[in-house]
């Protein structure tokens, strides 16, 4: 049988460091949501809200952080491995002319927070992200993800008396090969196996496998990890990329250097960190 599914992204603002996120929630799905809804939340979203989120220019890059920046990023995945991975042409652009110094201290806080494999991967190392923040800010992962959507949905039934699926993901993606479901980014959902960040990023876009957003905590049901997966894309694709897919198209949507987008640029922007997902009848 056929599952069918009816997605609503729900415009909020952009959540700065200090942001009521669970209000957030709650105001802008009251009225809108069913008993056994989907309420899908961005991971990023939630950690900037949180203050989750750390300066790169304070950081001093070590000699590892500075090589990575110019010699790997630049010639290994510029000239190689994002080819091998069928980057856009752009994207390798980018990489060809990887920024040596702040790219150096994005680097070292890949090293510090995720490991020397993470550290190595194209982007978003161990869940650590600058898209959609301004300078040079990154929002680091959430430590504990089940819990804070335990949380919300505690919340939202005692505030909306409705009974809803609460789900943390990250646009970071999880690759399926049959039913063998993997992904770069450290601790996914059961079921989806948290691999060697550059070996699985490298395998799973090498081979053109099945790829979508990594679902970080889901309460309160029981799916399959398949079923999980199609709800996380149908959110992911509905919620947009917001400021930009990454810096690049970020600091170029604003016509800007890439640490000069400000908060006051990210509040222009539509941002869509809530999705509602719902199952019709088939």
């Amino acid at each position: 049988m056929t599952k069918l599914y009816k997605c609503l992204a729900l415009e909020t603002g952009y959540w700065r460091p200090g942001t009521d996120y669970t209000k957030k929630i709650i105001d802008n799905v009251k009225g809108k949501i069913k008993n056994g809804d989907f309420v899908t939340i961005s991971e990023k979203a939630i950690s900037t809200a949180s203050g989750n989120i750390l300066d790169e220019s304070k950081v001093r890059p070590s000699k590892l952080a500075h090589l990575i920046a110019k010699y790997w990023m630049r010639y290994i995945w510029g000239y190689l491995l994002g080819v091998l991975c069928h980057f856009r042409k752009k994207t390798i652009t980018h990489l060809r002319s990887y920024p040596v110094v702040e790219g150096g201290a994005h680097k070292q806080v890949a090293l510090e927070h995720a490991g020397f494999w993470q550290a190595l991967m194209y982007g978003s190392e161990g869940g650590i992200d600058g898209s959609n923040l301004p300078y040079s800010y990154v929002s680091l992962p959430l430590k504990n993800a089940r819990h804070t959507a335990e949380r919300i949905r505690e919340q939202l039934a005692k505030e909306l008396g409705t009974t809803v699926n609460v789900m943390i993901l990250d646009t970071d993606k999880t690759y399926s090969f049959r039913n063998f479901h993997f992904t770069p980014r450290p601790k996914p959902i059961e079921g989806i196996h948290s691999c060697n960040g550059l070996a699985a990023y490298l395998t799973g876009r090498f081979l053109k496998l099945k790829r979508r957003a990594t679902p970080i905590a889901i309460v309160d049901c029981k799916i399959s990890v398949e079923e999980t997966l199609k709800i996380a894309e149908l959110a992911n694709r509905a919620r947009g990329f917001g400021a930009g897919r990454n810096v690049w198209d970020m600091a170029e949507a604003f016509n800007v250097s890439l640490t000069n987008v400000t908060w006051d640029m990210l509040n222009r922007v539509e941002h869509k960190p809530i999705v509602i997902v719902r199952r019709l009848k088939s």
